[in-house]
C-alpha cells in the first residue's frame, strides 16, 4: 500500500493523524509422546491495525490485506467508528522519542534457520534419554516451541519502528510409578541460542525431581519456613504481575493502590521490568504505541516505585509513558525478581521446620489481586534441621502477596525464566501457614 497516499487521503478527510501497526508472528510447534511425533505445527498470524484520530475521537480497522483499492474502506470505516466513541481517553497518536534502543541482537536468525529436522531429531533423542533414564519412567512426553515477532509501527507523526525477537522453549513431562505411587516431573528451558539445550541437564531436572517425590504425603497443618523454587516463586509472581498495571490501579484493581514510594517487601526484594532482556520472544525496543521502552525498577529494594504506564495511563496520572502500552492495555514485557546472594542449598541448609514448594497450581484463579492474599496448592520436600526428609503433596500455602514480600530472607542467585515468561530465583519466606493432613 502505498502509505503517502493512505496519510494523505486521511488528512482530506479531516483524520486529523493516523497510525499502522502489523505484529507478524510465526511459530513452531513439535509434541514427541512415547518417541512418536506427536504435533508438528508451523502457524503464521498477521494482526493489521490501523487508528485514527477524527473530532479528537479515536477510530480503528482491522484487516489482512493492505492495498491501494481498500484505502477508501479504511478512513471510512475509521470515521464511522469514531463517531460512536463516547470516551476521549484514547485518542491520542504519540509523536515518539528521540532515540530508541539497538536491539538488533535479540533476533538469532541460526535459530530460525535451524533446519526443522534437526529440532525434532533433538526432542526424539531427548525422549529416548528420558526412557531410559531409569526403569520407573512409564509415560514420556518433550516439546519444543519456538516464536518469532516482528512489528511495525509508523504514523502520520513521524514515527517509523520496527522490531524483531525469536526464542524457542524444550521442555519434557514424565510420569513415573513405582510399586505404590506414581508422580509427574515437569520442567523447560527458554532460549534463542539452541546450543543452551542439554539433553542430560534437561533430563536429570526432569525425572530425579518426579522419582524424588514418589510416596509424598502431607504434612500437618502449621506454620512452616517455605522455601520456594525460582519456577514455583515465578508462577506465582506471574499471576500477581498485573497489579504494578497503573490501568488496573486507577480502577481500584490492584492491591498496590496508594502504595508508590512505601515499603511493599523486605529489602532483599527488587521486581523490575526488563524490555530488553536477551533470549526472550517478548524483547521490545518499543511499545505498541510508540513510546520507547526502558529498564525499570518497579520495586527498588523494597519500596514501590513505579507503576507500568500506557499513553492514557499516564496521561490521568499526570506522568510521562513507561512504554508499556500492548494490546490495547498496560502489561510488562519482562517482569523479573531480580537474583541475591544466596544459594538453594544455603536456603534449606538454613531452616528448622520448613517446606522446599518445587509445585504450585491454580495460580490464576487462587488469587486475589486486590486484597493479595492466596491460597494455592503445593508440593515439595519436608526440611527439618536443614535436611529434605521426605517428599510432601496434597497440601496448601495459604497467605498475603505483600506480607510474604515482606517476609522473604533470603533470595536466591539461580534465576530462571519461567514458562509463563516470568523470571525468578528461589527464595525463602520467614513463615507461612500450610494446610494438610
Amino acid at each position: 500500500m502505498n502509505l503517502e497516499k493512505l496519510f494523505s487521503r486521511a488528512k482530506e478527510k479531516g483524520i486529523t493523524d493516523i497510525e499502522i501497526f502489523s505484529s507478524d508472528r510465526t511459530s513452531l510447534n513439535i509434541d514427541i509422546f512415547n518417541g512418536t511425533v506427536d504435533k508438528y505445527e508451523i502457524a503464521a498470524t498477521e494482526a493489521l491495525t490501523i487508528k485514527g484520530i477524527y473530532n479528537n475521537k479515536m477510530g480503528r480497522f482491522s484487516t489482512e490485506v493492505l492495498s491501494d483499492d481498500v484505502i477508501e474502506e479504511i478512513l471510512d470505516t475509521i470515521i464511522a467508528s469514531a463517531k460512536e466513541i463516547d470516551s476521549l481517553d484514547d485518542a491520542i497518536i504519540y509523536e515518539g522519542d528521540e532515540s530508541y534502543k539497538d536491539l538488533s541482537d535479540i533476533y538469532n536468525d541460526e535459530l530460525y534457520n535451524l533446519d526443522v529436522q534437526k529440532k525434532i531429531d533433538y526432542l526424539l533423542k531427548l525422549d529416548d534419554y528420558l526412557h531410559k533414564y531409569d526403569n520407573r519412567v512409564k509415560v514420556v512426553e518433550t516439546m519444543y516451541s519456538e516464536d518469532t515477532a516482528a512489528v511495525l509501527l509508523k504514523n502520520s507523526k513521524g514515527i517509523n519502528l520496527t522490531n524483531k525477537a525469536n526464542a524457542a522453549f524444550i521442555g519434557g513431562s514424565v510420569i513415573v510409578k513405582d510399586e505404590v505411587d506414581q508422580r509427574v516431573g515437569f520442567d523447560v528451558v527458554i532460549s534463542n541460542d539452541f546450543n543452551d539445550f542439554n539433553i542430560e541437564t534437561l533430563a536429570k531436572d526432569i525425572v530425579e525431581d518426579a522419582l524424588a517425590s514418589l510416596g509424598a504425603k502431607p504434612v500437618p497443618s502449621d506454620s512452616y519456613e517455605i522455601v520456594y523454587s525460582n519456577g514455583a516463586i515465578a508462577t506465582l509472581l506471574s499471576a500477581f504481575q498485573g497489579i504494578f498495571s497503573a490501568d488496573s490501579v486507577q480502577k481500584g484493581l490492584s492491591l498496590l493502590k496508594g502504595k508508590l514510594e512505601e515499603k511493599i517487601g523486605s529489602d532483599l526484594v527488587t521486581i523490575t521490568d526488563d524490555p530488553f532482556m536477551k533470549k526472550s520472544a517478548a524483547s521490545r525496543s518499543f511499545d505498541d504505541e510508540g513510546v520507547a521502552t526502558s529498564y525499570k525498577e518497579l520495586v527498588s529494594k523494597d519500596v514501590l516505585k513505579t507503576f507500568l504506564h500506557n499513553l492514557v495511563t499516564a496521561k490521568k496520572d499526570g506522568v510521562k509513558s513507561t512504554g508499556n502500552g500492548f494490546g490495547g492495555g498496560v502489561d510488562s514485557v519482562n517482569l523479573k525478581l531480580e537474583a541475591g546472594s544466596s544459594n538453594l542449598e544455603e536456603m534449606i541448609k538454613s531452616c528448622k521446620k520448613g517446606i522446599f514448594i518445587t509445585n504450585v497450581q491454580g495460580a490464576h484463579s487462587g488469587v486475589n489481586a486486590v486484597s493479595g492474599d492466596f491460597s494455592l496448592q503445593a508440593s515439595g520436600y519436608y526440611i527439618e534441621n536443614g535436611e529434605k526428609i521426605r517428599p510432601v503433596a496434597l497440601i496448601t500455602v495459604a497467605g498475603n502477596f505483600l506480607e510474604m514480600l515482606k517476609d522473604i530472607t533470603m533470595v536466591g542467585n539461580d534465576l530462571k525464566m519461567s514458562y509463563y515468561g516470568v523470571t525468578s530465583p528461589s527464595i525463602k519466606v520467614k513463615s507461612m501457614q500450610v494446610s494438610g493432613s
